[in-house]
């Protein structure tokens, strides 16, 4: 990951910075495209002025206007960019952008009677029908008996999904859909729309067809998100594509742990907004100034399992091989793809802590020694490791190797380690993908291109003009634009989501802005680095930062510069589109952040509540829940509740409860009496102690409230502030004495209450954060 600390700041350019060269004159001099009518095939080019040859290289809609200049019409007139390139005729290496725009009409004269419904992304043809069409119970989930093997697992997960968003279990059939019935096929007539296009048609039945099981599946997505928003779906035609091949996101996993179930969840969460690139950046380090200066100190983490170098797993999280098949298999199954990463010859400190000598004693030991062969060595029998055999771990076609950020000093011997790299993973069938680095590290040493894709990051390391003059296609990761560092005081926190709308889209690398149309810009994918280890950062938090980006980012890497709809609008309508429905990572006790307030008295038996070792006794107003210990619990019919909430109850613990007593409990959280080691009231969560310095009374009654924001966390005590987990710091042990803000936040666990001695009563939830009024006059 990208370690350099600096202060972003934008570059707004003109259209008019061009590949090559910038003689607007000569390009002022290519004609406009001749004007398309209805029943047009082929678009006709212009002429060519002299002494140069324009070539056609593509479109920003290729299922309007092909590679090849052909015509297939769109529902509605849509305007088409197209994208040429003027060669001179003395020199190839002289060369312009050109952008040309282009109205091709459509098969209707307009767009029908009902407006195109809002999803995101958004439908890029719509025609509007009359009316609406609703499911109902009698509905069936109809599969073309043709296509049925290859549609079994769209089905089977849509049947799920359905069951889970409206409450109706559809049976799946194959044959012919009836009224009402849910049509699926890959049968489309138009081959145009490509490996992730469909249409989507409503009218007696919704019919979704593709050519490919990915387009197929994204019909879905649309299906799922617009019965979200209403139970009834707008009746009309949709022909939906996207501009970009890759739209991605990046996690480092390396320097913080990242659950299984969470990877598997972001998977879904993923695919419900058309992404299809999840790239898992698999190894990486601190920094050792944050850790006494010592390399020996210092974090490093590689998270698969290894046979190779057993230590090399590491010890505070990882995942089996068989785990991280079976997460991909899941992938396919959502229409995404897993591009694993293995980043070396920099950030690799966990492969020389296991084979010391191969560290370089020039650079440190998160350096290779790239003039030591067993360093190579060593990073070829690890990524054989998983990509060899007939069964390989990393099952997919895209492997990333990294090449990242090593020292400039060195460049030659970077180059040829990269190209070697490049060369033994693609022995194995594989595809390869790497970061950007070879303006940093200038040089002779020859370097691959043909195949190879590169994520353009930084135009400092990797200029995109030049990368693209060598031949590379890239994908579009700016990391003053699309890099999250959670907490750390540079970068982003959270990404300009309003910003990014109104003026990014992959065509933009840094300040470098390509053409609309451009086939070397494959598309974009933006990344959470984890730099700042042991921050308390947690795996909701980071998902608090990403979702706001991921409905935003899914819009621009398939519409490109087609939003129709200004920013505000698109946020206000976003806030009624979810993570999927399957999911509710962000903690939602309602829907669409409608007011939620609950209030559990326990005054008598409640059938949502089942008891274990818990009793009903006298409590503070009436009964209340009584416990004896570790074994007495209740469970609850919630799991957790997410930023911001407010919990409210009151307590009377008994004497002598031990260290860790628990009060309230969930899969990712415990809130304790007593937190470890310090008698405290306080929480648990990703292997965080945190306590509010404050013991609760035994043998009386205390009232106690709780809230929490992705800011912090803050505790009242019989109505009055009594701590606010806000401003507390990591210092580190550097020269400097380094601070960074400390995430002490809390998704509060509601999956089970008691683990304790004692009493609790008048359990009360709400989800927004109650003024310091409100909560002092609820005592």
């Amino acid at each position: 990951m990208k370690s350099i600390l600096i202060t972003i700041a934008f570059v707004v350019v003109s259209q008019s910075l061009l590949f090559g060269q910038t003689d607007s004159t000569v390009i002022q001099s290519v004609p406009d495209i001749k004007e398309i009518r209805v029943g047009d095939k082929k678009v006709i080019f212009p002429q060519s002025p002299k002494g140069y040859s324009l070539v056609f290289k593509g479109s920003n809609r290729e299922p309007i206007i092909d590679g090849s200049g052909n015509i297939t019409i769109p529902l509605v007139a849509t305007n088409v960019s197209l994208y040429f390139e003027l060669i001179s005729e003395l020199s190839d290496s002289i060369k312009y952008d050109v952008s040309k725009q282009i109205m091709v009409p459509g098969k209707f004269s307009d767009g029908g009677v009902n407006p195109q419904p809002f999803v995101i992304p958004a439908l890029r043809e719509w025609h509007g029908g009359k009316g609406n069409f609703s499911l109902t119970a009698t509905s069936r989930i109809v599969l073309n008996t043709a296509n049925e093997k290859q549609l079994q697992s769209a089905a089977r997960i849509l049947k799920q999904e359905l069951k889970d968003q409206v409450g109706i279990n559809l049976s799946i059939a194959k044959g012919k859909p009836k009224k009402g019935d849910i049509f699926l096929t890959l049968n489309a007539k138009d081959k145009s729309i490509g490996e992730e296009g469909y249409y989507f048609n409503t009218d007696e039945y919704i019919a979704i067809s593709a050519v490919n099981y990915q387009g197929l599946f994204w019909g879905t997505r649309t299906l799922l998100q617009l019965l979200e928003q209403k139970n009834v779906i707008p009746k009309g035609s949709a022909r939906d594509y996207p501009e970009f091949k890759v739209r991605g996101f990046v996690l480092d996993v390396g320097r913080k742990f990242f659950s299984l179930q969470f990877l598997r969840d972001y998977v879904k969460f993923m695919s419900y907004y058309k992404l299809n690139d999840f790239q898992i950046h698999l190894n990486d380090n601190g920094f050792k100034k944050y850790f006494n200066d010592n390399w020996s100190d210092t974090y490093s983490a590689f998270r698969l399992e290894n046979t190779t170098y057993p230590g090399l797993t590491a010890k505070d999280g990882s995942y089996s091989k068989k785990e991280f098949i079976a997460l991909q298999q899941l992938a396919d199954d959502y229409a995404v793809r897993i591009v694993p990463e293995i980043d070396a010859p920099a950030h690799a400190l966990a492969f020389t802590k296991v084979v010391p000598e191969i560290g370089s004693k020039a650079y440190g030991m998160d350096h290779l020694d790239l003039h030591n062969p067993l360093s190579y060595t060593v990073m070829e029998n690890i990524f054989k490791e998983y990509i060899s055999g007939s069964t390989p771990v990393f099952t997919g076609k895209a492997v990333h190797i990294g090449t990242d950020e090593y020292a400039k000093k060195d460049a030659e011997a970077f180059r040829a380690f990269t190209d070697r790299m490049i060369k033994h993973v693609e022995s194995f069938g594989k595809e390869v993908r790497l970061w950007g680095a070879l303006t940093h590290a200038k040089g002779t040493t020859p370097v691959k291109v043909k195949d190879v894709v590169m994520n353009t990051w930084y135009n400092g390391y990797a200029n995109p003009v030049e990368m693209k003059k060598l031949g590379y296609k890239q994908i579009s990761t700016p990391d003053g634009w699309l890099y999250i560092v959670p907490a750390a005081g540079y970068y982003y926190d959270y990404l300009n989501i309003k910003n990014l709308y109104n003026k990014w889209t992959p065509s933009m690398i840094g300040n470098v802005q390509f053409k609309p149309g451009d086939p070397t810009i494959l598309g974009g994918s933006f990344a959470v680095w984890n730099d700042i280890v042991g921050n308390g950062i947690t795996e909701k938090d980071v998902h608090n930062r990403v979702f706001p980006a991921m409905q935003v980012l899914s819009q621009k890497m398939w519409g490109g510069s087609n939003t129709t709809l200004k920013f505000d609008d698109f946020n206000a309508l976003s806030k009624k589109i979810g993570e999927g429905p399957s999911l509710n990572i962000r903690g939602k006790l309602s829907r669409n952040d409608a007011p939620f307030t609950v209030r559990l008295n326990f005054d008598q038996k409640d059938h949502q509540i089942k008891t274990r070792g818990a009793v009903y006794l006298e409590g503070y107003s009436k009964n209340a829940l009584s416990f004896s210990g570790k074994d007495s619990y209740a469970s609850l019919p919630y799991t957790e509740i997410g930023y911001n909430y407010t919990i409210s109850f009151w307590i009377n613990p008994a004497n002598n409860n031990l260290d860790d007593a628990v009060l309230f409990r969930s899969p990712n959280a415990t809130v304790k009496l007593r937190q470890t080691g310090t008698g405290k009231l306080g929480f648990s969560r990703e292997g965080y102690d945190i306590d509010f310095g404050y013991a609760v009374p035994e043998n009386r009654w205390t009232h106690i409230v709780i809230t929490g924001t992705n800011k912090g966390t803050s505790l009242y005590v019989n109505g009055k502030p009594e701590k606010r987990l806000y401003d507390n710091w990591v210092v580190f042990t550097d020269k400097d004495k380094t601070k960074m803000r400390k995430s002490e936040t809390l998704f509060f666990p509601l999956q089970t209450v008691g683990g304790f001695k004692g009493k609790l009563d008048e359990l009360q939830i709400w989800n927004r954060v109650l003024s310091d009024n409100e909560i002092r006059e609820l005592k």
